[in-house]
């Protein structure tokens, strides 16, 4: 289904992440994945001790994790899209490697009003730490997808699919708040990628929402036991596995598919419920 393609998968933290499913359903479609993940890169300037010691320890863990599921073969770099010379040097790695992508999953989320499934209430939330979690988690794909576009590793017709959820359009009982903004965001600028990229360059995308799920660091964050419960008791089919992310992916990477600027459910129908 996906021979000869190759995509980008970002935001794996651990085996457990639900970007790592993902990955793992392209490799038993015959595709080939290259694969980022947070880490110290050349860029990083002036970082504590403490900094770099969580960023050594997080790029550690996503290498691990790339190779015990993966393969030792598996592509894996460091990427920090905050950076524009993270982003430039990777788009550059790629392209002198002769790596053309056929599309990306975004991933990424970075939320530091979030501690200890602790979430600081919106009023209380600074400009920085909103515009930082905007920045990484929303405005990210834009900046990824200049990169590789505009350094002719993206190729015409690719696929790429952002990672939401449901609080991105309501309220919801397990509270991310300042996610949940930048994850409407995202959604919001995966469509105006659709149209744009969709006109110049034939290149699709779309965003999923995914059932509340505590296997990855993402969702333990704030997620508790009853959440995740209580979801899957609600939902007419129940929620939604990692599995069914991943095969829903793998279905708008193909290029038979001429999908774009949806907001997908893949929830066990979770968001028809009151």
């Amino acid at each position: 289904m996906l021979e000869n393609q190759t995509f980008l998968i970002t935001g794996i933290a651990d085996e457990n992440s639900l970007a790592m499913k993902t990955a793992e359903k392209i490799l038993e479609n015959n595709g080939k994945v290259v694969c980022t993940g947070l880490g110290v890169t050349p860029f990083h300037k002036n970082l504590s001790e403490k900094a770099e010691s969580f960023l050594n320890k997080n790029y550690e863990d996503f290498e691990n994790a790339c190779k015990k599921v993966l393969g030792n073969d598996i592509y894996t770099a460091p990427l920090d899209v905050t950076l524009p010379e993270s982003l430039s040097h990777f788009a550059d790695d790629l392209k002198n490697k002769d790596i053309q992508l056929n599309g990306f999953l975004h991933a990424i989320a970075m939320d530091k009003t979030i501690r200890n499934k602790s979430v600081k209430p919106m009023l209380e939330v600074t400009a920085e730490e909103f515009n930082d979690t905007m920045n990484v988690s929303a405005f990210s794909l834009v900046t990824l997808c200049h990169s590789l576009l505009y350094n002719g590793v993206l190729q015409n017709g690719a696929s790429i699919v952002s990672l939401s959820y449901i609080a991105a359009e309501k309220v919801s009982f397990f509270p991310y708040i300042n996610m949940s903004i930048a994850k409407a965001a995202l959604e919001r600028l995966t469509i105006e990628m659709a149209y744009e990229l969709g006109v110049k360059h034939g290149i699709r995308a779309n965003a999923i929402r995914f059932s509340p799920y505590m296997g990855s660091k993402a969702g333990n964050a704030t997620l508790k036991v009853e959440d995740v419960e209580r979801a899957n008791r609600i939902s007419p089919l129940g929620n939604a596995l990692p599995e069914d992310l991943a095969h829903e992916i793998v279905h708008l990477f193909r290029k038979e598919t001429r999908i774009t600027g949806e907001i997908r459910h893949v929830d066990g129908g979770f968001h028809i419920m009151g």
